[in-house]
């Protein structure tokens, strides 16, 4: 769907009723989905060259671990696949839309603009999927392990996805160079990466650097997912739940800010 044809149908509509609303959303998530169809491939192939990539990896790095430490890798693997796409590449989409000009014009248009943001976040899950999907279907593949699935992977990836998306978009929203938002997305990858205890135990860091990452999203997003993939592995698993909770409501009143600040 083009910027005009968008245009048109909403403002064929006020949404000021429910139907509206979702008239509106619906709308909003076809312009995104069909605008955003050339970064699926890209999102995805990072997604798992981060993910299962990571993990196959870290076993060379340690080629014989015991099934705990293989369960750690497998399991750790989909928090470090959903951190690129939510606080990588929707930063990234925000810049190139900044650049397009598309940002400007999708915020003129006659739309409440939490419905721009439920569209954004939206097709960041459903982005996130296949390339979940495929890192799991690697990792455990390579490793050999077999997993204890548990009905709530699904609040825990949703969390996960939506606090990772959240926090990628309120920084791209309070940043408005692009240059300086890709410039501080590489620079977190890079932390995450080698300093964030995913894909082993939190245990292995000094004091001072697990305390450090008590308050930092990366750590909880393993143990939600951990405890929904594995047993045994996962301890504090609601207070790793809420801190996630307040991440993302942290990034939802970013955007909200810059939202009213912005005529």
């Amino acid at each position: 769907m083009s910027a005009q044809p968008l245009a048109a149908t909403l403002l064929g509509r006020s949404p000021r009723r429910p139907a509206g609303w979702l008239r509106a959303y619906l709308v909003m998530l076809r312009f995104d989905l069909s605008s955003q169809r050339t970064w699926l491939p890209f999102a995805v192939a990072m997604q798992i060259l981060l993910g299962a990539g990571m993990a196959i990896i870290y076993g060379f790095y340690v080629p014989h671990l015991p099934r705990a430490g293989i369960l750690y890798l497998v399991s750790g693997a989909p928090a470090l696949s959903l951190i690129p796409l939510g606080m990588v590449i929707v930063p990234a989409l925000t810049g190139q839309q900044r650049t397009a000009g598309t940002f400007d014009f999708l915020w003129s248009l006659p739309v409440a603009r939490g419905i721009q943001v439920a569209s954004t976040l939206t097709v960041c899950s459903l982005i996130a999927v296949p390339g979940v999907v495929a890192t799991l279907a690697l990792a455990t593949w390579r490793y050999g392990v077999t997993l204890s699935i548990s009905p709530a992977v699904i609040p825990a990836f949703l969390l996960t996805s939506l606090m990772a998306s959240s926090v990628g978009l309120g920084l791209a929203h309070l940043v408005r160079n692009p240059m300086v938002v890709n410039l501080v997305t590489n620079i977190l990858i890079f932390l995450v990466l080698l300093y964030s205890p995913i894909s082993f135990p939190k245990s292995q860091f000094p004091t001072w650097l697990a305390d450090v990452h008590e308050g930092l999203p990366f750590y909880h997003m393993a143990v939600v997912i951990r405890a929904s993939l594995t047993t045994g592995l996962a301890t504090d698993v609601g207070t790793s739940y809420l801190v996630l909770g307040a991440w993302t409501l942290a990034g939802w009143l970013a955007v909200g800010w810059v939202m009213s600040r912005r005529r």
